[in-house]
């Protein structure tokens, strides 16, 4: 039976129990009431350098591109589909949470009613044509033809205060430049779907805001008669973002209960007492706790993810308790046990928390929070290791040195052959098989990472060509001193990008003029504008003849009237409209300086564009959101390396220093780092390209690979002593083993990156740190 330890009565021990779990459950409720968590994959994203890599991260995050969601209706005749398109678009434009439905129906309400008068100073007729006697009489007989049509009803509302149709067509110059088919007055494509547009006000790359925005859309459609009995598709940025997180979200926690229950189980089969696994979790969960109070603290919000890998880098702190089990001897006081051990102890924790420290000298917001958060958590769990478990372990435990299957396993192990040339050979094997691994070292596309099925990927691709929506990959920037300037300067292009659809270099360019021409070109088309008095006469002369009222165009004479005092309609005021939003989000001031963002759809010729940047004198670009992406990327992986350079200066210093011996730090230091480049080297012969999660996934493997290291190393001349360590460090490799594990084998690309190298870090990690103990022969003969 176990006893409480001399010294520290049974209440004592409970009272201290109490007092911890206490202080756990208020700091518990403290960092519940406190944390704001954020979900803006732009956090885990490479700060940006360059006015490009600003101007991607923010089209990334909030661009028009990000926000729109694409949507196809079907599982019903086409009349149904057409009468839920209407009603699911006249729902949504109602709901604040999104800035813009298109479906491909007229909507008189795309120009707000107050600036209607406006419309002869947005749209192009007056550049070609005057409000005269020929010009309305045409328009006139034109308007009777089609009063005998199918749209008549329409007609019948607009016609007397815009017998020139202006409205319809800026309806039309303002529909996508590629619009689909149009069938009942929507959009469809060519497999019968009804198809809308929809661009969201939140940003894209955050997948709360998106995933409610997409509830919001099948919540409206279920709500319409028969909305239950069609199908909707939706795809788009947004809706990837909400796929991607919720695929990882699902299958980390998957993982997560899965490797617990194994990692208990394993504890239990190790130490056999279901007291000693629940007293080991405290300092873990002191971890936990403490390192999102430091990040509740420092930080407005905390991102998700930090949380989700801060979890899984925090693991090292398990090792904590675990060496405090496996080390204590039969008799022995767990406080002198620890207090034995600690000096070892600490300098792992030290090692471990200089390592993660090159996270934060990334410069990636969420990476510095996942570097605050594992060093606190580390220190945390290791001082509560050493200062408060000694106390509540039980005074008599069973001395794992005693294991008869234990003292085989060491003898094997110390009857291993361990030439000196071991870690040369190893060296020479890894440069060998990374001068034979074949393609690019680094991975600098992202989109490899998406864990997306390549179905959605197809489809997106199809409604995205069915719709003509813009692409994602080009930028067209246009630059000048002012808001105006911009409009100038796209009219200016607008006859150059008119050649280049022509030529079929790409299918159509969004220029900012497109939604409103410059100042100059409306007071030109105002000057254009009749007075009243020649308006009604030229009324009356195109009217003549005519089945129409003379007083039937008193609201046409009046618009114009008003257009011709009106000042020009400037963004500020066209911000008004619905369509504000879409002209908002194409000028954007950036230093001092106004850029007019156009959007991109099917480029065939990426030089032509290029040429028509270079003959601008630099007033016009096209950004390459693919290549600014990989710049960042690698500008971010050069941090890194740079940020990991310095760490491993100072863990060279921090071991040598501890250990006082260059040659004891040589034993730490060669078989981590020969580990790790041996991991490299393996994945590379594989086939795999090196991502910015594989480095993160490396460090984390050389953190665990630093304590096998350190304790192997570890000289006492006591083999019973070196029993305990393997048995310590056996425990500690498949706890990593099961957990990481069972991560490469996520169907999530980043999940099994990270899965993948750290069981391979692991596993190589304990066998060179095996293979270059010194000390273990001697032992084993001293034993004998």
């Amino acid at each position: 039976m176990n006893s409480a330890r001399p010294g520290m009565p049974m209440r004592a021990r409970a009272a201290l129990l109490a007092a911890w779990l206490l202080a756990l459950a208020l700091l518990g409720l403290w960092v519940v009431k406190h944390l704001q968590v954020s979900s803006d994959l732009r956090s885990f994203m490479p700060a940006p350098t360059t006015p490009d890599q600003r101007l991607l991260m923010e089209q990334v995050g909030e661009g028009p591109g990000s926000r729109l969601l694409l949507l196809a209706l079907h599982g019903q005749d086409e009349a149904t589909l057409a009468s839920l398109s209407h009603a699911l678009a006249t729902k949504l434009k109602a709901d604040p949470r999104y800035a813009q439905v298109l479906n491909g129906s007229f909507d008189l309400t795309a120009l707000d009613p107050r600036l209607l008068p406006y419309r002869y100073l947005l749209s192009p007729t007056l550049d070609t044509h005057a409000l005269d006697a020929p010009f309305l009489r045409d328009q006139l007989e034109q308007r009777l033809d089609e009063l005998s049509s199918p749209a008549a009803s329409l007609l019948k509302g607009l016609l007397p205060r815009d017998p020139t149709l202006e409205v319809l067509k800026l309806a039309q110059r303002w529909a996508p430049p590629r619009s689909p088919q149009i069938r009942d007055g929507v959009w469809f494509s060519p497999q019968g779907e009804a198809l809308l547009l929809v661009q969201t006000r939140a940003p894209g790359f955050d997948p709360d805001a998106q995933q409610a925005a997409i509830a919001g859309i099948e919540q409206a459609l279920h709500t319409l008669p028969h909305g239950r009995d069609a199908k909707l598709i939706v795809s788009g940025p947004g809706y990837f973002s909400v796929v991607a997180s919720t695929q990882t979200r699902t299958q980390a926690d998957w993982i997560g209960r899965v490797s617990t229950v194994g990692f208990i189980a394993l504890l239990l089969l190790a130490y056999r007492s279901i007291g000693s696994l629940l007293l080991a979790a405290l300092p873990v969960a002191s971890g936990a706790l403490a390192g999102i109070a430091a990040l509740t603290v420092v930080y407005p919000q905390v991102h998700g993810i930090t949380l989700a890998f801060g979890f899984t880098l925090l693991g090292v702190a398990q090792e904590y308790p675990i060496r405090m089990l496996s080390h204590r001897r039969a008799g022995e006081d767990a406080v002198a046990s620890v207090r034995d051990l600690w000096p070892l102890l600490l300098t792992a924790i030290a090692s471990a928390c200089i390592a993660y420290l090159a996270f934060y000298a990334s410069g990636v917001n969420g990476l510095k929070q996942l570097a605050v958060f594992t060093i606190v958590g580390l220190l945390a769990a290791g001082f509560s290791t050493r200062y408060l478990l000694p106390y509540l372990l039980p005074a008599r435990v069973r001395d794992v040195a005693a294991l008869p299957w234990l003292k085989r396993l060491r003898s094997a192990v110390d009857s291993l052959p361990r030439p000196r040339w071991v870690p040369w050979a190893v060296a020479l094997v890894i440069v060998a098989m990374l001068a034979l691994a074949r393609g690019p070292f680094w991975q600098n596309d992202l989109a490899a990472l998406t864990p997306l099925p390549t179905e959605l990927l197809q489809r997106d691709a199809r409604l995205r060509a069915a719709l003509g929506a813009p692409d994602v990959r080009y930028l067209f920037i246009l630059e000048a001193a002012t808001p105006e300037a911009v409009l100038a300067l796209s009219e200016r292009l607008e006859p150059k990008v008119d050649a280049l659809v022509a030529r079929h270099a790409v299918d159509a360019i969004e220029l900012p003029s497109r939604y409103l021409p410059s100042a100059a070109t409306q007071r030109a088309r105002q000057q254009k504008l009749p007075d009243r008095a020649t308006l009604d006469g030229a009324l009356a002369k195109a009217t003549d003849g005519l089945p129409f009222r003379r007083d039937l165009f008193a609201p046409f004479v009046a618009d114009v009237e008003t257009a011709r005092g009106l000042p020009p309609l400037t963004p500020q005021a066209f911000a008004a409209s619905p369509l504000g939003q879409r002209l908002a989000a194409m000028l954007v001031e950036r230093d001092g300086r106004w850029l007019g963002l156009g959007t991109v759809s099917g480029v065939h010729d990426a030089a032509a564009l290029a040429a028509l940047s270079r003959d601008s004198g630099g007033a016009v670009r096209v950004l390459d959101l693919k290549a600014a992406a990989e710049s960042l990327v690698i500008a971010y992986r050069t941090r890194i390396l740079q940020a990991l350079l310095a760490a491993t200066l100072l863990l060279v210093l921090t071991i040598s220093l501890a250990l006082r011996s260059l040659r004891r730090a040589w034993h730490v230091l060669a078989p981590m780092t020969l580990a790790t480049f041996l991991v490299l080297a393996v994945e590379r012969v594989a086939g795999v390209e090196i991502s910015l999660f594989h480095l993160v996934a490396l460090i984390l493997a050389g953190g665990l690979g630093l304590h096998y290291a350190l304790f192997f190393e570890r000289d006492t001349g006591d083999a019973a002593e070196q029993r305990r360590t393997l048995h310590a460090t056996l425990v500690c490799v498949l706890s990593a083993l099961l957990v990481f594990g069972m991560l490469a084998w996520a169907t999530i690309p980043v999940l099994r990156a990270i899965g993948l190298t750290v069981s391979l870090g692991v596993a190589f990690h304990f066998c060179l740190s095996i293979l270059m103990a010194p000390h273990a022969q001697a032992d084993h003969a001293a034993e004998e």
